[in-house]
């Protein structure tokens, strides 16, 4: 078995997208819209397959969680680079585009070289040699 695919509620739908693929060279789909019920999505794929699904509708309401802070319930998703170089790069990428680095570059207790960053709608990512 394997994780088909993650789902992200967004406020910016194309904002979002534009991220997922200047940063992690992810590629979108068509756009899918239901204008009945006022949905539309991207699903973006990535190398080796895995895909995140971007979901708008206005109706649906913001987190109440603070992303700095831990809570019950999904927290992250990983995406790896490949390497500790890779890591670090990225991570001062997204620092100089002003994005909120939320956990610098380290090596963790269980082996991970990583760090974390927030997306435009302040998700957590975990970036991974």
């Amino acid at each position: 078995m394997h994780i088909e695919h993650l789902a992200i509620w967004v406020r910016d739908l194309e904002q979002m997208r534009t991220f997922y693929q200047t940063y992690f060279s992810a590629i979108a789909n068509q756009k899918y819209t239901n204008h009945q019920k006022g949905f539309s999505s991207y699903f973006l794929r990535f190398d080796g397959g895995s895909r995140l699904e971007l979901m708008h509708m206005p109706t649906i309401p913001d987190s109440p969680h603070d992303s700095l802070q831990q809570f019950i319930g999904l927290t992250h998703f990983a995406v790896s680079v490949g390497s500790r170089d890779a890591v670090d790069a990225l991570t001062e990428r997204l620092r100089a585009d002003g994005y909120l680095i939320a956990g610098e570059p380290r090596q963790t207790g269980d082996g991970y070289y990583e760090s974390v960053v927030l997306d435009p709608e302040q998700n957590r990512i975990e970036i991974t040699a």
